[in-house]
């Protein structure tokens, strides 16, 4: 079910065997390339892959020009209804496109935009959402939002296929789990083209998180998806980490340190949530794989993380320091993750 046809966005190859590729969406106005530009930044040092740009008028146009030139991530151009802003970002230097040919008008003018992309040979992605579906299809929808997703997808990838353009990526995306999962099993099973994933619309960083973990997650697991997006109201900083948090659960991708903790019980004799979120933090800033756990109980917490490269596990007044399910040294309790960090930072890089 793996896409059999590979991409390339900027030097990120997508789909034909390559890892899942991350990617996010700057929230800035594109127009303030100083911001978006360093909202890039800051995404690329969380290890995305690929940022995306809304390209809504000419002056947004005009600032991508500079904010391809200086980024250290492939821009992609997310362009509705205007085929000439879309045919602008090219010339501009946007590594990728992001339509949906649906709203971008005329077959004549979805055509010009193709040629634009062949000539300066960047791919393009088919974005189909369930929310901005061709009149023709929304009645379907309400009785087979599936098939309908499904369809119109097709149908756009028969319409590049008649142009004889093959470089580009599909999503089929809705603000339901179980439609988006839906559509992306069936085309995996229709197409070879690489597939982007994500639940459009999920939310919160916490109820988003979840629809995302769920729906990206069960597709993933089955195989289904070459790039992903985990959308969440707020900084987009927060869907990249998401996103390998959730790639390295799948052991899909391993990068930075990651935190296991404990739920507690009635044997936890120390603030487990506070201290998990200060070594969650403190994690932050390390890129090598290390898996780190914080246990409540000191009689079970090194065995049930034996896995973990590193850990405390409280007791009363003070707690246990393990590497490996090993105890290291046993120290007072308002010392454990200063112990803790003193132990990683002793044997390992940031």
């Amino acid at each position: 079910m793996a896409s059999k046809i590979q991409i390339r966005i900027g030097n990120v190859p997508i789909g034909g065997g390559a890892p899942v590729a991350v990617q996010s969406m700057t929230s800035t106005d594109t127009r303030d390339a100083e911001a978006t530009l360093g909202q890039i930044r800051s995404l690329a040092a969380y290890g995305c892959e690929i940022a995306r740009v809304a390209v809504p008028d000419e002056a947004a146009v005009a600032a991508l020009e500079r904010i391809t030139a200086e980024s250290p991530l492939p821009v992609v151009a997310d362009v509705h209804f205007q085929a000439r802003l879309a045919i602008a970002s090219v010339a501009a230097g946007a590594a990728g496109l992001r339509i949906n040919p649906g709203n971008i008008g005329s077959r004549e003018r979805v055509a010009a935009v193709v040629e634009a992309a062949r000539q300066a040979d960047i791919p393009i992605r088919i974005g189909v959402n369930a929310g901005s579906l061709p009149k023709a299809k929304r009645r379907q929808a309400e009785s087979d939002p599936v098939a309908a997703l499904v369809e119109t997808t097709l149908d756009f990838v028969q319409m590049f296929e008649d142009m004889d353009f093959h470089n580009f990526k599909v999503s089929a995306k809705s603000s339901s789990v179980p439609e988006t999962i839906g559509a992306n099993l069936a085309l995996a099973n229709l197409i070879d083209y690489p597939l982007h994933l994500g639940i459009t619309e999920a939310g919160t960083r916490w109820a988003g998180s979840i629809r995302s973990a769920a729906g990206i997650g069960a597709l993933l697991a089955r195989g289904v998806g070459d790039t992903i997006r985990v959308s969440l109201t707020g900084d987009p900083v927060e869907e990249v980490r998401t996103a390998y948090e959730l790639l390295q659960c799948l052991g899909l991708r391993e990068r930075g340190a990651s935190l296991i903790s404990c739920p507690t019980c009635g044997r936890t004799e120390i603030d487990v949530e506070a201290i998990a979120v200060e070594v969650e933090e403190r994690l932050r800033g390390y890129e090598r794989k290390l898996e780190v756990a914080v246990m409540g109980c000191v009689v079970n917490g090194p065995g049930e993380a034996r896995r973990a490269d590193y850990g405390i596990a409280g007791g009363r007044g003070e707690g246990l320091i393990f590497a490996h399910g090993e105890p290291i040294r046993k120290v007072a309790a308002e010392r454990l993750v200063a112990a803790l960090f003193e132990e990683i930072e002793k044997n390992e890089a940031l």
